[in-house]
């Protein structure tokens, strides 16, 4: 068992989401959205080193002077990166996120109030019938977790390829291949992007690929699957909205290092994604799905947007210190309902009342 001090207790609570340690004094904790410091220490930072050296030393990864952070998962899945000195000025820095060791589900959105039921009804709608999906939100917002739950909608019987930096997903169906990048070893070579990924996926008969996160210029290589055969696939993406989302897509577009115009970028944007999932985090620590808009196409050099359903805030109880507000649909009707009908998937036109 790895020597873990006084991060295994904490590893064990369940309530416990995210665990961070800035130096051997001071663990910070996070339950149910909200930030705590812990009364847990490291006696020192020897102690802190060696804890440090039990996570790394199984995955035969290092730090030193030349890599002094690094990003790595623990043997339960949980996402660790770790950063030392010089780069951090508090001494060495631990970030763990955690994994539920109970698999979420989509009912599970509708109890947390991160969605409606009517919500949920028309995302499977959308990965039943192979839309393509970006989940935007800031850090912290819930998209690994959405992205888990509304892959278990895709149908048994498909092949998917997932590609990750850090392995996070964790799919049920069987026939699922999971990619995971390479860092660069201590010479500073071999390592394997997430864009090189990308394209050699391409090369193993997906029916759908899942994009843990796009951050740079892979967000070309995953626009293109999109649009040649490859529907249904799937992605995250840092940004505040929908339409910070598309101006962050062109930017990581661009950073494939091609030199395209802003307009085909835009119309490759337009023609290759269906719909953007918007998660955010609130004050109260609460997430949410905050709105689904579709994609329409362009009018003039503008990717338009139409709104589905949104949340609306309302207000703060002022007892309990939680969000007050409501799901509502806009009214619009999906332009692919119709598509939906013809591939015989049933479902109720009040959803979107």
């Amino acid at each position: 068992m790895q020597n873990l001090g006084p991060l295994r207790e904490l590893l064990d609570d369940e309530t416990v989401t995210e665990i961070m340690v800035n130096g051997a004094a001071n663990i910070y904790v996070e339950k149910k959205g909200r930030l705590h410091l812990t009364e847990k220490q490291f006696a020192n930072d020897t102690e802190l080193l060696t804890v440090i050296e039990s996570i790394l030393k199984p995955l035969d990864r290092h730090l030193d002077k030349k890599t002094p952070f690094v990003d790595l998962s623990l043997s339960d899945g949980s996402r660790v990166n770790i950063i030392m000195p010089p780069l951090s000025l508090t001494g060495p820095m631990i970030t763990v996120r955690k994994f539920s060791k109970r698999r979420l589900i989509g009912s599970d959105l509708v109890s947390f109030g991160s969605c409606s039921e009517n919500m949920l009804k028309f995302m499977e709608l959308c990965v039943l019938s192979r839309q393509n999906i970006i989940i935007s939100g800031g850090t912290g917002t819930g998209k690994t977790v959405l992205l888990n739950i509304i892959s278990s909608f895709i149908p048994f019987g498909e092949r998917i390829i997932t590609i990750e930096d850090t392995a996070e997903l964790r799919l049920n169906q069987a026939h699922v291949g999971r990619l995971e990048s390479s860092p660069a070893d201590i010479e500073g070579k071999g390592q394997i992007t997430i864009r090189q990924l990308v394209i050699n996926s391409l090369r193993m008969r997906p029916d759908r690929i899942i994009v843990g996160e796009c951050r740079s210029g892979e967000a070309l290589d995953m626009l293109q699957a999109m649009n040649t055969g490859h529907d249904g696939s799937m992605t995250t993406v840092h940004s505040n909205s929908p339409r910070d989302c598309l101006k962050r897509l062109e930017v990581m577009v661009l950073m494939a290092g091609i030199d395209l115009p802003v307009r085909t970028v835009r119309e490759q944007i337009s023609s290759s994604i269906n719909l953007i999932f918007q998660t955010t985090r609130f004050r109260d620590g609460s997430r949410k799905i905050t709105d689904i808009s579709q994609i329409t196409g362009m009018e003039g050099d503008v990717i338009t947007l139409s709104p589905i359903f949104e949340y609306k805030q309302e207000g703060i109880d002022k007892l309990s210190g939680k969000v007050v507000g409501e799901f509502k649909s806009t009214g619009v009707t999906p332009t692919f309902v119709e598509d939906l009908k013809s591939q015989g998937i049933l479902f109720n036109m009040r959803i979107f009342e």
